[in-house]
């Protein structure tokens, strides 16, 4: 038979990584909503971003912080790991070249332009 402090044990670490993963996802969705364009990524990748942006941030908030008390699921836990999410996304774009093109199908505002401009051209010549 297995320990009843074992069974404890294993019981609150299911608890806590499952409050994780929740929180997780919930920061991941906001720094996703935060940071403007397309964003790479589905749901695994928000997860994992929203819970080492979690990690980051409340870990920055102590270090930097003396005697700060933060949990992650927390107001200030929220804020600290929205931040260190969108940090985390930032970088992410920034280094994978997505963050400073236009579009990706080359659909910039200067093609938007022309063709809006064309198709105006085209009705005025079929009078």
């Amino acid at each position: 038979m297995i320990n009843e402090n074992l069974m404890l044990i294993i019981e609150n670490a299911v608890h806590d990584m499952l409050l994780w993963v929740g929180f997780g996802t919930l920061v991941g969705l906001a720094a996703k909503a935060i940071m403007p364009g397309r964003d790479p990524g589905g749901a695994v990748a928000t997860l994992m971003m929203g819970i080492g942006g979690s990690v980051i941030g409340c870990g920055c908030t102590l270090f930097f912080w003396e005697g700060a008390r933060i949990t992650p699921i927390s107001v200030m836990g929220f804020a600290a790991g929205t931040v260190g999410a969108f940090i985390i996304l930032f970088f992410y774009k920034v280094l994978s070249g997505t963050y400073f093109a236009e579009s990706e199908d080359g659909e910039g505002w200067m093609h938007r332009y022309r063709r809006r401009r064309r198709r105006g051209r085209l009705a005025r010549d079929s009078y």
